[in-house]
């Protein structure tokens, strides 16, 4: 029987040959448009990709390709812009037209696990063309979470967290996606921005692209490499001169009237006509992108893009949520982040102590007394070594809030003096403008130190009127956020604070109450109000920190708050006091909740009713009274005098049901 042998020669021949042939064109925008499906549930772009909806994305893919020699490509926009859409692109178009390993970064690993899972994972699956070249199912680790080999094995994506040093050594990569760029921080070994980036650093025809919508400078991850790479902006020509220029947040801004958001337009910059946002459409498919830094354009190509582009966003919802968001720094922030794709301009230096004291002594209320508007309380309680500092706070329209009262109770926390003092606290009433007694409508305690004994005391009252918060100096974390798993330094076990315990954005709700300090005007939006009379330590508290640079022993410089004050206590219960409002949901309050509160809360008392003798008195007090040299007329034994005149009581009306009930709750 005749035994065929292979023809080692013939094989080696045709490996050379696979080996040699030039790769073949890699046309990101094309393979898009022929193999991705959006599908209803997850776009309203619903059905194959298309260019012409998004223009402006044209050139961010061509410049992912092989074809532009940068090797850094930054994308800094508003918020739901399509950023993922081109990372998936890219991601998925290089694994099937060009084979290599991808490195997906992810701020956490958290986020990793559920873009793989949530997003990764169906792309695979939903991507006709991408089913021959991953499996999906698990073969020898090929595919998990956060590994997805290739069945011929020549590429992998991995997936990783940059909170995970480990994830992010000892691998070469080609191409990589640094998502969420500027909600990175520092881990274990350092700067991870840094480390992802040496991932690459053999490769020389690397591609790294960095998307991310900014946070807070000083110190934006996103912002600073837009600047050091060509700071591309999309220009469109005005559909009435054809003149090419950008559409900036500051004209459109210039337009935008509080009682007609819907007339919300750009003006344009030469013949001073209306763009409107039935002008767009038109404007964007005749756009082009222009660099105002193009000498870096070989190594680090940068984009910008804001929602005002975007055919999802209506330029009248945009003026809304500008509107809705004055006054308010923490919501003026989100807005300048997702909506303008701009970085916030931290407030890290406090306003002189000394002017909020002259202030105060010129312009400020009474101490223990809620001023005009005043309609919700909170506290804070700031947990010390041996003893606790609380300040009040009362919440108005618009953000504005005033200054109650402050104070301090001696003992540790695990004290039953200190806690029969704290229990005397949350019982406290302050009188308003119309003589109402208003008691706390949350109360915030520091739980970060001795986290069990406030636990101990905060579990004794509900949840509706105390909870436990903790404060957290991340800048990309929300503002209050619920603590999930927490466990016990000592025993390792697992501890659970049910609905009570929040990690809070400690460095946002700063910046916030600073820039809010700086408000002169008591009617405008955030206006802090301060009683008169309070000593120069309160003031010298509240302004006790500053945000400061300080630079690591590998180089990077973080940004941290620090104190220029021995005491910060009036700074953290403030703080605190306003995580309480945030948690009772004082920033989303609708105008007839404030409506509701108001005629509740600052009704006049009714007038306390009269006895006969008092109507008698104050009858004889009415009479009146002999001129001066003139005698008192005499009046004769004889006469029968007229019975007086008394004014009948008449009684008050009571206010309906309902409405009883609501003043003994608030009671």
């Amino acid at each position: 029987m005749p035994v065929v042998l292979a023809n080692a020669a013939r094989l080696a021949r045709l490996a050379m040959a696979q080996i040699l042939q030039p790769p073949p064109p890699v046309d990101f925008e094309e393979w898009a448009t022929s193999n991705i499906v959006f599908d209803e549930r997850e776009s309203p772009l619903a059905g194959p990709y298309n260019p012409n909806a998004f223009p402006y994305f044209s050139e961010i893919l061509r410049a992912l390709g092989p074809d532009d020699p940068c090797r850094f490509v930054t994308f800094a926009k508003s918020a739901q812009l399509g950023g993922t859409v081109l990372a998936n692109i890219f991601v998925l178009g290089a694994s099937h037209m060009a084979p290599s390993n991808i490195l997906y970064v992810h701020p956490t690993e958290d986020n990793a696990r559920r873009w793989s899972r949530m997003k990764l994972a169906p792309m695979l699956m939903n991507t006709r063309v991408m089913r021959s070249v991953f499996s999906s199912k698990s073969r020898d680790g090929a595919d998990s979470v956060f590994y997805k080999e290739r069945m011929d094995g020549r590429g992998a994506i991995l997936i990783s967290g940059a909170n995970s040093p480990a994830s992010l050594s000892m691998i070469s990569i080609r191409r990589q996606v640094q998502d969420d760029l500027s909600k990175w921080d520092i881990n274990a070994a350092g700067d991870p921005e840094q480390q992802a980036d040496s991932r690459s650093r053999a490769e020389e025809f690397a591609k790294v692209f960095k998307i991310s919508t900014p946070m807070v400078a000083p110190g934006c991850r996103i912002t600073r490499n837009f600047l050091a790479g060509s700071q591309e902006h999309f220009e469109v020509p005005c559909p009435h001169c054809d003149e090419y220029q950008t559409l900036d947040w500051e004209n459109f801004q210039e337009t935008i009237d509080d009682k007609h958001p819907e007339k919300a337009s750009f003006t344009c910059k030469a013949c001073g006509a209306l763009i409107m946002e039935h002008n767009r459409p038109d404007m964007l498919r005749r756009g082009r992108w222009v660099a105002r830094n193009p000498q870096a354009g070989r190594e680090h190509r940068s984009f910008y893009l804001w929602s005002a582009y975007s055919p999802l966003q209506s330029f009248e919802r945009i003026a809304r949520e500008y509107l809705k968001a004055q006054g308010d720094p923490a919501a003026e922030q989100v807005f300048l982040n997702d909506t303008v794709g701009k970085a916030y301009q931290a407030q890290g230096e406090a306003p002189p102590w000394e002017m909020l004291r002259q202030r105060a002594d010129d312009t400020g209320h009474k101490r223990s007394t809620i001023p005009v508007g005043g309609l919700v309380v909170t506290v804070g309680v700031d947990c010390q070594k041996d003893f606790v500092a609380w300040q009040a706070v009362a919440w108005s329209r618009d953000g504005r809030r005033f200054v109650i009262d402050h104070g301090i109770i001696n003992g540790h926390i695990s004290e039953q003096e200190c806690r029969d003092g704290l229990d005397d606290l949350l019982k406290s009433t302050w009188r308003n403008a119309a003589g109402r007694a208003i008691g706390i409508d949350r109360l915030a305690i520091d739980g970060n130190d001795s986290t069990e004994d406030v636990f101990g005391w905060a579990r004794r009252h509900p949840v509706s009127k105390v909870i436990m918060v903790r404060g957290v100096y991340s800048e990309a974390v929300p503002l209050i956020a619920l603590v999930k798993k927490e466990r016990d330094r000592k025993t390792g076990k697992l501890l659970r604070y049910s609905r009570r315990f929040f990690n809070i954005n400690q460095s946002v709700f700063k910046m916030g109450l600073y820039r809010n300090l700086m408000r002169d005007d008591p009617l405008a939006r955030g206006y802090v109000g301060i009683p008169s009379g309070l000593a120069d330590e309160y003031f010298l508290e509240l302004t006790a920190e500053r945000r400061k640079p300080e630079r690591q022993r590998d180089g990077f410089i973080k940004y941290r708050w620090v104190k220029v004050h021995q005491k910060n206590e009036m700074l953290d219960t403030m703080v605190q006091a306003e995580a309480a409002a945030t948690h009772f949901g004082v920033r989303d309050f609708l105008e007839t909740r404030w409506d509701r509160l108001e005629a509740e809360r600052e009704m006049p008392l009714p007038e306390a009713q009269l006895d006969l003798e008092d109507h008698m008195a104050g009858l004889a007090s009415a009479r009146p009274q002999p001129k001066a040299n003139e005698a008192e007329p005499e009046i004769s034994t004889d006469q029968e005098l007229p019975e007086p005149e008394v004014a009948t009581p008449q009684p008050q009306p009571k206010p309906p049901a309902r409405q009883r009930q609501r003043w003994s709750a608030y009671r």
